[in-house]
């Protein structure tokens, strides 16, 4: 069994709201394991698997399926479209039929096949658990998955012309979509944290975050697996974006992409480390990125600071303060109903579970992270589909 150090190293705190004790208690384990060189705590932090949703850990040669997480390279994807400022209010119904018509969730599938690249990658990789995926990745290609996954028309203002986008500020027509890796990224995440408990064994209390040293076979193994699974959903969020733009016969006038569940190579402090980001983003000096609330509030585009105290991250998203059965108990659909129609916001799917007060707030989260990032402009979401109600 290995040792976990007896006193964690420091971490830098980045809390403008409250996060739950269980997110600080993984937090504190995570920096106890001798393998841990960093590690910072974005506002938007809760409990989750091994490390906490909104955890950073940097760690010297050495990756931890659970502080990549389960839906690996989860991320963001927000096209912007030259459209009057009305144009949301005057084709609504046009709008919601484009989503339901371009867009599958959960255990909704389209029946063409999509070609690739990502899927001939997939199918020839040199690792047999990998290659027995690819029924899966080939039939969820191209789709969303459920909790708070999402397609969304909306408005966006651009605040600055100095905004990194090379578009004039004003109000255009987005697109914004939220969704990971799908069945595929889980599997992998499961099939490797097992085989990571077994060969690094730790106390009861750190076995979620056992680790792979990335010179070993399996190491290189499950960086090839982490790797494809995020290439995967990138190719998702693609292909929704071109079904839809499409289907609206708009010329986009740029994109912006970010995601979170990953482990990158990077240098921190003169030294090469492994950066987990589980419910973190990238947020490098002038590095592009999006923090989504839930179905009925903002998200920001914001531009990265290069703030090395939070390990060049921001976070993810506003972050849930209470659980989807807390929430299912807490609400009722009366209460969620009022909520979307003072936020003018028309929804297929969706349930209880990701009512907005299930959410932090996300004016306070991003509020918390002005040494983190700047903000470039803000998305209203108008047009929502997520998966079926429960």
């Amino acid at each position: 069994m290995k040792n976990i150090l007896n006193k964690g190293l420091e971490y830098k705190l980045f809390s403008g709201v409250p996060i739950e004790q269980g997110a600080l208690d993984q937090m504190n384990i995570a920096m106890q394991l001798p393998i841990t060189v960093a590690g910072a705590l974005m506002p938007d932090a809760h409990q989750g698997y091994g490390l906490p949703i909104g955890g950073v850990l940097a760690t010297n040669n050495a990756i931890i399926p659970y502080a990549v997480g389960m839906d690996i390279g989860c991320r963001m994807a927000l096209t912007i479209y030259k459209a009057p400022a009305n144009y949301i209010d005057k084709n609504h119904k046009e709008l919601m039929k484009i989503l339901n018509d371009n867009s599958r969730f959960g255990t909704s599938f389209f029946k063409e096949k999509i070609d690739d690249e990502i899927l001939e990658r997939i199918s020839s990789c040199e690792y047999p658990f990998l290659r027995e995926l690819y029924p899966i990745a080939e039939k969820q290609l191209s789709t969303s998955g459920s909790g708070n996954h999402f397609v969304e028309f909306g408005n966006v203002e651009i605040i600055s012309e100095d905004n990194k986008l090379n578009i004039p500020a004003g109000k255009y027509l987005g697109l914004l979509s939220h969704s990971g890796s799908r069945n595929f990224g889980y599997q992998i995440a499961q099939h490797y944290t097992k085989i990571a408990k077994q060969v690094c064994e730790l106390p009861k209390e750190a076995q979620n975050l056992s680790w792979f040293d990335l010179d070993t076979a399996e190491g290189k193994e499950y960086w090839t697996a982490m790797t494809l699974a995020g290439d995967f959903s990138k190719a998702n969020h693609k292909h929704i974006h071109l079904k839809i733009a499409a289907a609206i016969n708009k010329e986009p006038v740029v994109k912006i992409e970010n995601h979170h569940n990953f482990a990158w190579r990077e240098e921190y402090q003169g030294k090469e480390v492994i950066v987990h980001r589980k419910g973190a983003t990238p947020a490098f000096k002038d590095v592009l990125g999006l923090i989504p609330g839930s179905m009925a509030t903002p998200a920001y585009i914001v531009s990265g600071k290069g703030n090395e105290s939070s390990i060049n991250s921001a976070s993810h998203g506003a972050g849930r303060k209470m659980s989807r059965s807390k929430a299912r108990q807490t609400f009722s659909k009366i209460e969620l109903q009022q909520i979307l129609k003072k936020a003018k916001v028309t929804i297929t799917g969706g349930g209880i579970d990701e009512i907005p007060l299930a959410y932090k707030n996300i004016e306070k989260v991003i509020a918390a992270q002005k040494d983190l990032v700047d903000i470039v402009g803000k998305f209203e979401p108008r047009v929502v589909k997520m998966d079926k109600s429960r």
